[in-house]
């Protein structure tokens, strides 16, 4: 999210999903929305059967293109040109909103010249969309009254994941759909809680509320609330850890409710990076691919196991509350790393207390004024959106009304350029992978995999093909095929389908005995450091063994 972050002051979501049904229009791009957001999909299916338009932009014929009034079949890779495109269409009909640029925005002019090269033609020759296309999309979005954005991982997982978020933050400024109801640059989160998690500092380079360690002022006051001298360095992003693990200059890692061993693109690297640790703890209620490399696994709590809250993407805190007991020797979470921190405070703790979850979230609150008007009290009644700064503030559906985060309270355009992937087809690798869930698996399958219903219906991975392609490899579905990157080999059934384009396939990347994230690449974008496992290359072959 640090292209939202650096346009506006935040890199939430703008506005809440009750407002989707609200849209005039709607653009999005890099989410498989109904089979990984279903919730959000359905917002977005009402928001149609209302009369919105829908143009949905990814290079897979996604079940929501169903319900577009169009679609946009973009080259994986090529986001920013299609956004920038669509843009320069913008422009050209005068389409802008120039009482929002003048008011609200700064840096337009530059902006303005950099999109010159990039032509409705140019989009197409780049994207594949054809340009007659283009300007469609630009005269529905840019003719909307209210008209919201919504991206996932698609368009972040990239080298160039920053330059996209850019992208969207400017086509939100340009037609003045920011700061407003029913409008807004909306990121949904891929995991339960990732907002919250953020929210509370697990960032390398923030407190609790995104208050930046490197600020001297921040770090003078959280000392002051902890009791205790805080580095004031930013720590190591989760990307930059593997080389450091095998450098040798990290040598231990507690990893809590994460599976990277099979999540992180380019898996043999990770692994091999894992097994040079000196110590490694794992805090999980599965015995995960990761807990499997660990010195130590501490058995945890599940959301049905205990007291907390939750944040969703629209920045809604909700309270969690303890259904059952936990099973066998696990234990809360809190009460784990409570224990830990009594090991390591050895003869200081006497008067200390295990802290309940309503107590901890009171010092976060008392720390971060966004919260300041959250409690427990108000949590049992309803949820909140923050921010939320006094006991009697309602909470905030969309955030800047009346001025952005930024010094200044003005958003800011930014140029971005052209950038390709990092490894684009070859003849050796012919074509493109690209990677993604489907609706009856979550994320590594730690929990879902488990599941006899779901198992059932979604038992083992696949390789999406166009019939294009099969038909050149003498492949029907079913049939076995070994896709081969330059990091890796896996073999997987082909399923047929004209979901894919020619060229590229698709495989989910759920399926440990299939890791899509074997092949992946691990090349990272220049600023917020995610790794690129949207796109790379790959070689397809009929398996004859």
């Amino acid at each position: 999210m640090a292209g939202l972050a650096a346009k506006f002051g935040s890199g939430a979501m703008t506005n809440s999903v009750a407002e989707i049904a609200e849209n005039d229009a709607l653009l999005v791009i890099g989410s498989n929305t109904t089979e990984n957001h279903p919730i959000i999909g359905l917002r977005m299916k009402e928001a149609v059967a209302k009369g919105a338009r829908l143009i949905v932009a990814d290079p897979r014929r996604i079940p929501l293109v169903k319900f577009a009034t169009l679609w946009l079949r973009q080259k994986p890779g090529t986001d920013a040109v299609l956004l920038n495109a669509i843009m320069h269409v913008i422009l050209e009909e005068g389409l802008e909103d120039r009482d929002f640029i003048t008011r609200r925005t700064e840096a337009f002019e530059e902006f303005e010249a950099s999109l010159a090269p990039f032509t409705a033609e140019f989009g197409a020759e780049a994207t594949g969309v054809p340009a007659e296309d283009i300007r469609k999309a630009a005269r529905i979005f840019g003719s909307a009254v209210n008209a919201g954005i919504y991206y996932a991982m698609g368009i972040t997982q990239h080298s160039m994941g920053t330059n996209n978020v850019h992208a969207v933050g400017n086509l939100a400024m340009l037609t003045g759909n920011v700061g407003k109801r029913a409008a807004g640059v909306n990121p949904l989160r891929g995991q339960n809680n990732v907002q919250g998690a953020c929210d509370m500092g697990c960032l390398p380079n923030v407190y609790p509320g995104y208050q930046s360690v490197a600020i001297p002022g921040m770090q003078q006051k959280f000392e002051a609330a902890w009791g205790g001298t805080l580095s004031g360095k930013p720590g190591l992003p989760a990307t930059e850890m593997t080389g450091a693990m095998l450098a040798g200059s990290l040598k231990g890692m507690y990893v809590f409710g994460e599976n990277p061993a099979l999540s992180d693109p380019n898996t043999s690297h990770s692994l091999k990076a894992f097994k040079n640790l000196e110590f490694l703890v794992v805090q999980d209620i599965f015995l995960t691919e990761t807990a499997e490399l660990a010195d130590v696994v501490l058995p945890g709590s599940s959301f049905a196991e205990k007291n907390g809250t939750f944040t969703s993407s629209e920045r809604r805190i909700q309270r969690v509350r303890q259904a059952i007991a936990s099973p066998g020797e696990a234990r809360n979470d809190l009460a784990i790393i409570d224990q830990i921190y009594r090991s390591f405070a050895a003869g200081s703790v006497a008067e200390y207390r295990l802290p309940d979850a309503a107590a901890v979230f009171e010092e976060a609150a008392s720390l971060w004024p966004e919260i300041a008007g959250v409690n427990y009290q108000r949590l049992d009644k309803d949820s909140i959106c923050w921010p939320c700064p006094a006991p009697d503030h309602p909470g905030t559906p969309f955030l800047f009304k009346a001025m952005f985060s930024r010094e200044g309270g003005r958003a800011l355009f930014t140029a971005v350029p052209q950038v390709l992937s990092d490894e684009l087809p070859d003849e050796q690798y012919p074509f493109v992978l690209t990677t993604g869930r489907e609706l009856f698996h979550y994320h590594t399958g730690t929990m879902t995999r488990r599941s006899a219903g779901l198992n059932a219906v979604a038992p083992e991975a696949f390789v999406e093909i166009n019939p294009v392609d099969a038909d050149g490899l003498g492949v029907h579905s079913g049939e076995s095929l070994r896709v081969t990157s330059r990091r890796g080999m896996i073999d997987l059934k082909a399923r047929v389908s004209g979901i894919v384009p020619p060229q590229v396939v698709f495989i989910p990347f759920h399926y440990r005995e299939a890791a899509a994230n074997l092949l992946t690449n691990d090349a990272m974008d220049p600023v917020c450091r995610i790794m690129e496992a949207k796109v790379c290359a790959v070689r397809i072959e009929k398996n004859m063994s």
